[in-house]
């Protein structure tokens, strides 16, 4: 779906299990701030990763939203049925060379690196082997660059790929695309205007835009809230033991969400059916008010 709309946003899960408290303060800020803004916001299933996603869960997550009264616009995007167009754009970069083949495993990677802003620092060692793809990793050749954007809650950000972060993977040795190109090319080709996601994503964002940058393609604006962490410090996630969302505390939990993103609550809104809070909110959305963390915790 490609729009012409001024605003274009998104929520985008990935179906690796239920949604939790986490997704639903990340799916609620992108919906306000394409609600309170007339724009478009769209929904995206990222189950690139094949082997860890299910269609049952993509179905609980649509079931979910519904329950707690978000309404999208156009079809939902699925990433499993758009694998030849991240090829298409794969092959875009090889034929300007900005691509190597790489054979190297994690181990090690991890043994012959330092630490990066997003694990180990990829040392180059394929760079100039000219290996077949067939069986290896490919990845893009880092540009030794500041790379730097102005997040509307974080501030300006800014990176160097080939010192922060190393020459990094777009298709997997095992075939399947990488989530920084499968990224990229949907946001392109759905029009996104606005990303609006949380800041566990904020060191990926340079490299995002430097493969907007290399396709030629349009850098959409970036609001990064703070991550959910629990008691422990942990993200909520499946991997942490996050609870599912229960829609029967819908208004309950969107009420403790804005609370979370530091949005005004008038006495008694969760005691209001779902739609009534979402109105509520978009008519008081104020981004401005979102804590400038990386992460917090729940109360």
């Amino acid at each position: 779906m490609t729009s012409t709309a001024s605003y274009v946003g998104r929520f985008a899960p990935s179906p690796t299990g239920p949604l939790h408290f986490g997704s639903l303060v990340a799916c609620l800020a992108s919906y306000l701030d394409a609600r309170a803004r007339s724009g478009i916001w769209l929904v995206r299933m990222e189950d690139v990763d094949t082997g860890r996603c299910r269609s049952a869960y993509a179905e609980d997550i649509l079931a979910t939203l519904r329950a707690f009264a978000f309404d999208w616009d156009g079809p939902v995007m699925v990433q499993s049925r758009q694998v030849a167009r991240y090829q298409a754009a794969l092959q875009r970069l090889a034929a300007h060379q900005l691509t190597f083949a790489c054979s190297c495993t994690r181990r090690e990677i991890a043994d012959s690196s330092i630490a990066g802003v997003d694990g180990p620092i990829y040392p180059g060692t394929c760079r100039l082997r000219h290996l077949g793809d067939a069986g290896n990793a490919v990845r893009l050749r880092a540009p030794d660059e500041m790379i730097c954007f102005v997040d509307r809650t974080q501030g300006r950000i800014c990176q160097n790929l080939a010192s922060d972060v190393g020459d990094f993977v777009l298709l997997r040795r095992d075939g399947l695309i990488a989530y920084q190109l499968a990224v990229v090319v949907d946001d392109a080709d759905q029009g996104v205007t606005d990303v609006v996601r949380g800041a566990d994503l904020l060191d990926s964002t340079a490299r995002q835009i430097c493969l907007q940058r290399a396709l030629g393609l349009p850098t959409p604006t970036y609001l990064h809230i703070p991550v959910a962490t629990n008691e422990l410090g942990q993200k909520l996630s499946k991997q942490t033991l996050a609870p599912a969302l229960s829609p029967f505390a819908a208004s309950s939990l969107l009420v403790r969400a804005l609370a979370f993103l530091g949005q005004p609550i008038p006495p008694g809104l969760e005691q209001r059916p779902p739609a009534e809070v979402l109105a509520e909110a978009t008519g008081r959305w104020n981004p401005a008010a979102i804590p400038r963390l990386r992460s917090c915790h729940i109360q």
